[in-house]
């Protein structure tokens, strides 16, 4: 679905590229192994956060093409995996922005918005079922919409992706 960009009007405060990122010649192959199937199909529908999603009680399944279904063997032990999505229908050339939640505009890279130069989806899951034939994870739920490419799955392991004592300072604090 890639190129079914919606137009986003510039809030005050907030900074665009003076080129798109999109429009730039590629310097890196990127592959997507697969899609999500989820029952986000507009942006106004989908959760803004994985907590959000898993709130819906909804799930999910990434769905993994036929050449890199081998990739999963192995992963049928994890109860966590880390999903790296391609958020397709994101545009890409703002690099300071105004949540609608904050007082004040940040730069892109001090947000989990997905407007970015490079719009990759990071989302921890619950990993609800696994068929490595049919190449099909199914998961409690994700954040993302229905047809949303896949990049790459790792398994989490919570002894090393864990940082309980990690902060984010919000401004003015």
């Amino acid at each position: 679905m890639t190129g079914d960009v919606p137009e986003f009007v510039v809030r005050e405060g907030e900074v665009a590229l003076e080129i798109d990122p999109a429009a730039l010649p590629g310097d890196g192959h990127v592959v997507f192994i697969g899609h999500v199937a989820s029952p986000w199909l507009r942006r106004q529908d989908c959760p803004k956060n994985t907590r959000a999603a898993r709130e819906t009680g909804r799930p999910a399944t990434v769905i993994v093409d036929a050449p890199y279904r081998a990739g999963l063997r192995g992963l049928e032990g994890a109860s966590h995996v880390i999903v790296l999505t391609w958020l397709d229908r994101s545009p890409r050339n703002l690099i300071v922005q105004k949540p609608r939640h904050a007082s004040e505009a940040k730069g892109v890279f001090a947000l989990r918005s997905p407007l970015r130069p490079n719009p990759v989806g990071l989302h921890v899951v619950r990993l609800v079922s696994l068929d490595p034939d049919a190449g099909e994870l199914t998961l409690e739920a994700i954040d993302v919409l229905d047809g949303t490419p896949v990049i790459d799955l790792k398994p989490y392991f919570a002894t090393v992706d864990s940082i309980p004592e990690a902060t984010v300072r919000r401004s003015g604090e």
